[in-house]
């Protein structure tokens, strides 16, 4: 199967209802697997949204299948007596899984980042976008892993949109124009979001400021 046979096997997976999935939850918890198989299949759109930022990659549908690993991982581990809605709980496995292959084959570093295009045609690095402009440049001796892990944190609270916007164009290469196109929304709005993203980031990471 590649990547586009399986965007059309996901469109026809249906949503579960609130009682269905109650339910679900209950016999999967008691052991049974018939349930507990219906919740990976249901909840598969979440991997497929994960690994849209990273479809050009050559090894797309094996980082989908690291992703339905991570489902799976939090399906088994996921209390939903907790009251936590399980999207928000397997996202992070998920998304954890699949930044992991990446890595590991290469295909990108939160930390290193390309160049991309600006809207007036310009050129901006990520690390560049968040350092204040009346802040020193990121010194040269700072570890890109310790720059990562403060990144990764700051992005995962962003709001969704801003978030999807700045990870599909900072690590899936995807440009606005695409992005628009994902998210339905226009491209001055994906450019509107993308500097919200930043401001943001850069906010949270401002206790940090010493370190670039």
């Amino acid at each position: 199967m590649n990547f586009g046979e399986y965007l059309t096997a996901i469109s026809a997976v249906k949503m579960l209802a609130p009682e269905e999935e109650r339910q679900l939850w209950r016999k999967c918890k008691s052991g049974d697997m018939k349930a507990r198989q219906k919740l990976i299949e249901s909840y598969q759109p979440l991997v497929c949204r994960e690994a849209m930022p990273w479809r050009r990659h050559p090894e797309i549908m094996d980082a989908v299948q690291e992703g339905t690993v991570g489902l799976i991982e939090a399906v088994e581990t996921f209390n939903p007596e907790r009251g936590v809605a399980f999207s928000l709980y397997g996202m992070h496995r998920i998304r954890g899984r699949i930044l992991d292959f990446i890595r590991r084959e290469g295909g990108a570093d939160i930390a290193c980042l390309e160049a991309l295009m600006t809207e007036d045609g310009g050129t901006v690095n990520l690390k560049e976008s968040l350092a204040d402009s009346s802040s020193l440049t990121v010194p040269e001796q700072v570890e890109d892993a310790v720059f990562s892990e403060r990144l990764h944190n700051a992005l995962d609270r962003l709001p969704g949109k801003e978030k999807a916007v700045l990870e599909g164009m900072y690590l899936g290469a995807s440009d606005a124009r695409e992005m628009a196109d994902d998210l339905s929304i226009s491209l001055a709005h994906v450019y509107r979001l993308r500097d919200k993203g930043i401001k943001r980031v850069r906010g949270m990471l401002a206790r940090f400021k010493s370190n670039w």
